[in-house]
């Protein structure tokens, strides 16, 4: 065999770790270095078994102790109830705009199927369309007269009794808007509310009395982009169109432990060892606070400066995503040159909406955002 000795190989691994730089992507976004160091080093052989995860058959007893260990990691750190399951699913949170109406829906009504939708900013935009393709959408509130920088205030949603769901997107990417809390909602028996959950999953506690339905895409806080996770309360499953794809049938996918058909093997290895990653630095708890500070830091700097500007409520600024504006912004792209040269990487906010966006997702460390704000007073010093 070629193999790398293991003494070249800790070189090469050294070296790269050198080359590394803070990675602000919004998504696939910056892994933790660790996690990239254990796959580098197993990625010929996994424990001695002399091929790699991204070579084993999904059946065999290697790949199901992986699987298994990941998922039971994963309903660790979220606290996850037992009467809920978690389903390793493909087609990112935009397949589950589709998949979860195809599943829900219909619920109370298979001929009327209906569902409400809090539009908070880009994404409930695009899931509330894409609803419409399998039954009747209700918005039940929607910031659009705020520029989506402010989540209406629940005590003024208007929620339809017959709704299958309600539909929330907790955390948005592009406009920086997070619910610090989901609303209790639930007053009504068999209300059921879901949450896309991608660009903050496993960066906080979950209250899972307020959320029946969780998914996630991987590739912002989890992993590599190929496995979606849906958290689901049991009692959900089996209510699917009937012309919903078998592989995207909650009931169906559960009943096969996530395996109906081959699963993104490798991403979920990678997911696993991200889950281990975060039971180190303390769990859910731990992890949260180290984002409460990062997330801190930076709006404590962009408010105290006439330079940049954050123009997202206080009450509902994300702690992952965080948008901001160059007074000039004729200044922008001197801005993301300098960021690159000094190894501050993927600030450029969505084209959408323009300015900047560091996103300071679980991987992120503090020395990361600490080296972006340094920057940014430099560079406002500079162009006085």
């Amino acid at each position: 065999m070629n193999d790398p000795q293991p003494n070249a190989l800790a070189a090469m691994l050294q070296r790269s770790a050198a080359e590394r730089v803070f990675n602000f992507s919004a998504g696939p976004a910056a892994l933790p270095t660790e996690v990239l160091q254990q796959a580098a080093e197993e990625m010929l052989s996994w424990r001695g078994t002399g091929v790699s995860v991204m070579e084993m058959s999904h059946r065999s007893k290697e790949f199901e102790s992986i699987h298994q260990q990941a998922l039971a990691d994963l309903r660790e750190l979220l606290a996850v109830p037992d009467n809920y399951r978690i389903l390793f699913l493909q087609g990112g949170a935009i397949g589950e705009n589709a998949i979860v109406p195809l599943n829900l829906m219909g619920r109370l009504d298979p001929q009327q199927p209906k569902a409400d939708f809090v539009i908070t900013g880009s994404w409930s935009v695009k899931t509330e369309q894409e609803g419409r393709r399998y039954g009747q959408t209700h918005i039940a509130a929607d910031g659009k007269a705020g520029r989506y920088l402010s989540i209406p205030d629940a005590a003024y949603w208007n929620l339809s009794d017959d709704a299958a769901y309600v539909h929330l997107c907790t955390n948005e990417t592009i406009g920086g808007v997070e619910f610090q809390q989901v609303p209790e909602i639930g007053q009504r028996a068999g209300r059921v509310v879901v949450a896309d959950a991608s660009s903050h999953i496993l960066s906080r506690p979950v209250d899972w009395s307020r959320i029946q339905v969780l998914y996630a895409g991987a590739q912002k806080n989890i992993g590599p982009a190929g496995v979606t996770i849906v958290i689901v309360r049991e009692d959900l499953l089996g209510h699917a169109h009937p012309l919903c794809p078998s592989a995207f049938n909650w009931r169906v996918v559960n009943e096969h432990n996530s395996m109906f058909n081959t699963p993104p093997t490798y991403t979920i290895y990678i997911a696993g060892l991200v889950f281990q990653w975060l039971k180190r630095q303390g769990g859910i708890d731990g992890i949260e606070q180290r984002n409460i500070a990062k997330a801190k830091a930076l709006y404590d700097y962009l408010d105290q400066s006439a330079f940049y500007r954050n123009e997202v409520d206080p009450s509902c600024r994300s702690r992952m995503n965080v948008p901001f504006f160059l007074a000039d912004e004729s200044r922008n792209e001197a801005f993301l040159a300098g960021a690159r040269a000094n190894g501050l990487l993927q600030l450029k906010g969505h084209k959408s909406v323009g300015g900047m966006r560091a996103s300071i997702y679980n991987a992120m460390p503090l020395d990361g955002v600490s080296a972006l704000i340094e920057y940014m007073r430099e560079f406002e010093r500079n162009a006085a």
